[in-house]
């Protein structure tokens, strides 16, 4: 079973911070460290996003039965989808899970000015070096075989995290051009192998989701900082989001929870069972 942290990752962005970004992002900036720009419009896809405003299931930390009116689930890469329903594929794309950094080349290993592997501190994973094309195709190679084996088990979609690590890592190593860059690799490949693929957080960049490729959103606590709103904007009813918290979820379901998806979990994401399982949905809010 792969490691998975506490709590979200989602990375609290002030709203000024949100719209400087997707200015700069839209008016094309810098694709990083050699100034390749963003990528060109990804290809239409041919694929069936999850329906709206459904029964959802976040079981990233481990597959257990869904529960009663759950129709749409997620699980990790390396789990099996859940028979007869809609399943999201979680891949850890843009940073390498805790531990996992030598299965990596070293080269393709953000390093900061001084040589040191970038460090996601929060979660212990080493960020991955999506700053030009030719390590974004060395990247997007790996990651590409992890979502052959999220087509070939059977699920609808995928699931890629970590698309704001740029925010993460020290000024002027990654930019928002960078991530989404890499991001429209992953959708390309992800719609040839009849899989939708899934915005994770990272409202900043919500705006350019269909330039990049991305179906629909995956979103943890919207409620909990008010930001469902927006990424509806984006995306219409195709939106999923994850509470952690009571107040989040109050939130969620009394603006949003007659239009999309909304499910409250453990910050564990912990299998039914567990001392510190939690799933509520807005039938209790």
């Amino acid at each position: 079973m792969r490691k998975f942290r506490t709590g979200s990752r989602r990375a609290a962005v002030p709203l000024s911070v949100v719209l400087a970004v997707a200015s700069l992002a839209a008016a094309g900036c810098s694709g990083g460290r050699t100034g390749t720009g963003t990528s060109p419009k990804a290809p239409a896809a041919k694929v069936s996003a999850p329906p709206v405003h459904a029964g959802v299931d976040y079981q990233l930390g481990g597959a257990y039965t869904p529960p009663k009116g759950v129709s749409v689930v997620s699980r990790d890469h390396t789990a099996s989808p859940a028979r007869g329903l809609y399943n999201l594929c979680y891949v850890n794309a843009f940073q390498a899970q805790p531990g996992a950094e030598g299965e990596w080349d070293a080269d393709l290993l953000l390093r900061d000015r001084s040589g040191k592997v970038v460090m996601d501190e929060d979660w212990g994973e080493a960020m991955l070096d999506i700053g030009t094309p030719a390590k974004r195709a060395r990247i997007a190679e790996k990651v590409d075989d992890w979502i052959d084996t999220c087509a070939d088990k059977g699920f609808d979609a995928v699931e890629p995290d970590n698309y704001d690590s740029y925010t993460r890592a020290p000024r002027g190593l990654l930019t928002a051009a960078d991530a989404e860059a890499f991001q429209t690799l992953l959708a390309r490949h992800a719609h040839a192998r009849h899989l939708a693929i899934a915005q994770k957080n990272t409202l900043e960049l919500a705006r350019d989701r269909k330039r990049v490729g991305l179906d629909f959103a995956v979103v943890e606590e919207c409620g909990q900082y008010d930001e469902c709103g927006s990424y509806v904007d984006a995306f219409g009813d195709h939106v999923i989001v994850v509470e952690y918290t009571a107040k989040g979820m109050k939130r969620a379901c009394a603006g949003w929870g007659d239009r999309i998806s909304v499910v409250r979990r453990d910050l564990d994401v912990a299998p039914a069972g567990h001392e510190r399982y939690v799933r509520e949905t807005c039938d209790r809010y």
